[in-house]
């Protein structure tokens, strides 16, 4: 591997950057545990620090009074410093390997701290404890904490600056990572040519606006200064757009991922998503956002895109195969509420509740038996005998209805199911049909007048699966004849795109007829469940590569990846592409430690591991292998 940048003199802030928490804070509430002071004091030293770190109290005030109000003793700190170890900052924790290898006489830490607890937890990073320039504290002789060294230019106002001016480093590079406005000063006095505001554990805007950068991580200081880096890519710079109110645990997954996310409450047309699309790495919808080959057009960071569901249809997945963007659903997580939606769909029609319930509403007392009936019984169709509909088998049958099913693939019955050999042999035979099918455009109008005239007079039509796969205008036609009993319709061929707009169909003011709003997996277990799965799928592809449960892409579970770099390769599926990838490690005399790959009709997807110690050329050589889709690196 070519040798990397050389490093600059570092100086690093402690406080909410190496560590995620203010010390002194976590020390305060160690040490007034079980007291009844403990929230207030505490809340007071916080309030002291934030003062102190933006600017808006001098430095040697807030620290004089932070102290004074601790209360702690000598055996605190033992403990603080097993918390402190706890509480690093995920980016810092990360490229651990980063410090122990270029720490000495490099790496700085220069902190308003204190080094008897500093100096114990950066030296497990390989920093050495005359590199860490911090306050003392003293103490009496019990072991109480009775203040500090008022001699150390540390615990004055402007004693970072005087600080880096003893240690020699004039004329040499030095760059600040810090979080507080004592850091951005030792920039300001001209000891060093970068301050980096660090913004991974706060954000202080006082602080931000004098940064020469941002550095929401470590990983992005390191990146922008081509140092070399445990991660191929820092996070924060990977985009997630999130569509359709999607659970807010998605949300939370990708940004402590480190990820940047925006999220949109409602859906957004073509024209609406060729604008947003641009940047974006990641896209999250539901059912009624499009994924067209017009909108991949203009998605040029695009590497994975969830549906937070089950159907897939609403995705062009054949367009995002051949750019190398994989795909993921939720094939499993909705499953059991859209079952048990459907449950109560077919007990409430079979009793007439819509009727009943509206007539109730305008003050008629309709007590009658008429066309009321158990579902004990009664034969029950299943059209999709997927995971939906082979869940709603066996639910069914214990509530004693027969259970007769179709399905175009082969699928195993479950209890006592009869499967039908074709659509209209069930459809003659049953009293209330279901649907659960795919959105495959096959199925549009699966459903239609020929089939709705094929099914028994006062038979019940349930619709949980696409809108596309009923013939809208026939089923209405059909209930107002009076043909059909009832139905309920939980999909339909065109969906408000939000709350605000006005549902508009043939089917509204039909009587024994239920309308829902598109939410049969609208539970709060289901929309967890998917807001977890589809992030975790995602992620796992890109610090992976695995693709398990890939909806469009070749399927890889790969192994854990060991002290290697992995290289990542999506070509078309033409002839020797493989070994062409391999004539480039083996002309760049690269070790493989292993590799993969798997085919479909359209794409390749290979996965090379070799030794981290490699010419970067043969990163060029690679992306321009012919045929090749999309190439990246992980290490």
């Amino acid at each position: 591997m070519t040798a990397p940048a050389p490093l600059p003199f570092l100086v690093i802030d402690f406080d909410s950057t190496f560590t995620q928490v203010e010390a002194l804070d976590e020390l305060a509430d160690i040490a007034l545990r079980g007291r009844p002071e403990r929230e207030q004091v505490v809340a007071a030293i916080k309030a002291l620090t934030d003062a102190g770190m933006d600017g808006s109290l001098s430095f040697s005030e807030s620290l004089k009074r932070r102290v004074a109000l601790l209360s702690a003793r000598r055996e605190h700190l033992d403990e603080l410093v097993r918390h402190l170890r706890t509480k690093v900052s995920e980016s810092i924790r990360r490229n651990q390997r980063f410090f122990h290898e270029h720490a000495p006489g490099r790496i700085y830490i220069v902190s308003s701290g204190f080094r008897e607890f500093i100096v114990p937890v950066v030296a497990e990073f390989g920093i050495p404890a005359e590199q860490v320039l911090a306050n003392t504290f003293t103490f009496d002789e019990a072991g109480n904490i009775t203040g500090f060294d008022a001699t150390n230019p540390l615990s004055q106002d402007g004693g970072k600056i005087r600080q880096l001016q003893q240690m020699g480093l004039e004329g040499a590079e030095v760059y600040v990572l810090g979080d507080g406005y004592t850091d951005y000063q030792i920039r300001e006095a001209g000891m060093a040519q970068r301050f980096y505001a660090f913004t991974e554990n706060v954000s202080r805007p006082a602080v931000v606006a004098h940064a020469d950068k941002i550095a929401p991580t470590f990983d992005e200081f390191l990146y922008q200064n081509k140092l070399p880096m445990t991660l191929s890519y820092p996070k924060n710079r990977i985009k997630a757009l999130l569509l359709e109110n999607i659970e807010p645990t998605a949300e939370k997954l990708f940004r402590e991922e480190g990820y940047q996310v925006e999220i949109v409450p409602g859906g957004l047309d073509e024209e609406e998503l060729m604008e947003r699309i641009e940047g974006v790495s990641i896209l999250g919808i539901r059912s009624k956002t499009q994924l067209t080959a017009r909108v991949l057009e203009r998605a040029n960071r695009l590497i994975a895109v969830g549906a937070f569901c089950i159907g897939t249809n609403q995705i062009d997945l054949l367009g995002c195969m051949q750019r190398g963007i994989v795909a993921f659903n939720a094939p499993f997580s909705n499953t059991r509420s859209v079952v048990e939606l459907t449950i109560s769909e077919i007990i409430s029609l079979a009793r007439r509740l819509p009727v009943k319930s509206e007539k109730m509403h305008r003050g008629e007392w309709d007590k009658s038996a008429a066309g009321a009936f158990e579902v004990r019984g009664k034969k029950l169709g299943i059209v999709g005998y997927g995971n939906i509909g082979a869940q709603l088998s066996v639910l069914a049958e214990n509530l004693g209805m027969q259970v007769l099913y179709f399905d175009i693939a082969e699928k195993l019955q479950l209890g006592n199911a009869v499967k039908c050999r074709t659509l209209a042999e069930l459809l003659q035979q049953a009293d209330v049909v279901t649907l659960h099918v795919d959105g495959r455009p096959e199925n549009t109008n699966l459903i239609g007048a020929e089939e709705l005239a094929q099914m028994k007079p006062g038979a019940l039509l349930i619709n949980n699966a696409r809108g596309h796969v009923v013939d809208v205008p026939a089923l209405a036609a059909a209930l107002r004849s009076g043909h059909l009993g009832g139905a309920a319709v939980d999909v339909f061929p065109y969906e408000p795109k939000t709350n605000a707009e006005t549902f508009e169909n043939e089917l509204r003011g039909l009587p024994n007829v239920l309308l829902s709003p598109h939410i049969g997996g609208s539970t709060a277990e289901a929309q967890r469940n998917i807001a977890e799965f589809v992030p975790e799928r995602i992620m796992q592809y890109i610090n992976t590569g695995n693709t398990q449960q890939s909806v469009n892409l070749p399927n890889l579970q790969l192994p854990a990846q060991q002290a290697a770099h992995r290289l990542i390769h999506i070509h078309h599926n033409v002839p020797g592409v493989l070994a062409r990838i391999n004539n480039v490690l083996a002309e760049h005399q690269v070790n493989i430690l292993g590799q993969y790959l798997k085919t479909n009709e359209h794409i390749g997807y290979v996965i090379t591991d070799v030794n981290r110690e490699y010419d970067q050329d043969v990163i060029q050589a690679l992306r321009a292998v012919e045929h090749t889709i999309k190439f990246r690196v992980l290490y």
